[in-house]
């Protein structure tokens, strides 16, 4: 099985715009949106929409257009959009699309995920500025300042967990727009998800939910599965349990061994973490409660 990956057109130029909405379904909002972009003279490129039910669901559409001098324009489009729209019962967000997501990425001991985002991040695969890398373990840094990324080393000691979390607000305060939990061996607690102020995604090293905790490569070989996989999701105060963006899952046999099922296991981990972070940052991602919905 492979994991399906939607990107943006291959020249996202500086006259591109995204336009997300989302809020009770109801008719004439597609005519309502639509209309306003022809009015400015947009020309639509991608359009993708959901509702969770047409009486009275839950709607949500992203927009993608091209829009002559838009950085000129943007202003009156989102007055206009806004004028328009506050007849309905709406959330909205406008942006260019050309507009990064800045990106910390946090790491423990494993550096199969932190060294894929890297490598993703170098060779331009990912729209997304990696401001920093924040780790628990010095291991990585002559890794991570090899590609230009700034190594942060803040030690996470059993008692002094909330020291660690003071430093790494203090690093990230109005520096980024996303967390990123590469294998991040550490519990995050409700303060630091309340106070970082933005969206944390994080690989769960299985198909959840199934053999959560320690060792489940372990606990899959004695189980004798047939399928290993990997989830990548939004953290919340519920451990594990955040709205999941992706998954994917990959064949075994009884043959596999513990140690095989851990290497090919790491190679969906990567896959799914950067589909995940790729989706997200070209705000492919819009949540509803606990699940999301992933144009």
């Amino acid at each position: 099985m492979s994991l399906q990956r939607r990107t943006e057109p291959p020249a996202v130029g500086d006259d591109v715009a995204r336009l997300i909405v989302q809020g009770t379904d109801q008719p004439g909002l597609v005519a309502a949106i639509t209309g306003v972009l022809s009015e400015a003279g947009a020309n639509i490129a991608s359009l993708d929409q959901h509702t969770s039910d047409p009486e009275g669901g839950r709607f949500f559409q992203r927009t993608v257009f091209t829009l002559p001098n838009l950085s000129v324009v943007l202003p009156d489009l989102r007055e206009r959009l806004g004028e328009v729209l506050s007849d309905f019962d709406l959330t909205w967000t406008l942006a260019p699309a050309n507009q990064r997501k800045r990106v910390a990425v946090f790491s423990s001991k494993s550096d199969h995920c932190l060294l894929d985002l890297l490598w993703r991040h170098r060779r331009g695969e990912l729209p997304i500025d990696i401001t920093m890398v924040v780790s628990n373990h010095p291991d990585h840094s002559d890794d991570v300042r090899a590609f230009g990324i700034p190594f942060f080393h803040v030690p996470v000691e059993k008692d002094r967990r909330e020291e660690a979390e003071a430093k790494h607000l203090e690093l990230l305060k109005g520096n980024v727009d996303l967390v990123v939990l590469a294998r991040y061996m550490q519990i995050i607690s409700e303060d630091f998800i309340d106070d970082v102020g933005v969206p944390i995604i994080n690989i769960h090293h299985s198909f959840l939910p199934a053999f959560i905790g320690a060792g489940p490569y372990r606990k899959a070989k004695e189980r004798g599965v047939k399928l290993i996989g990997a989830t990548a999701h939004y953290v919340t105060k519920d451990l594990d349990e955040g709205p999941i963006i992706a998954q994917d899952v990959i064949s075994v046999t009884h043959e596999d061994t513990a140690a095989d099922l851990q290497r090919r296991g790491a190679d969906v981990e990567r896959r799914v973490l950067s589909s995940a972070v790729e989706a997200h940052c070209e705000e492919r991602v819009l949540r509803d409660g606990n699940v999301t919905i992933v144009f």
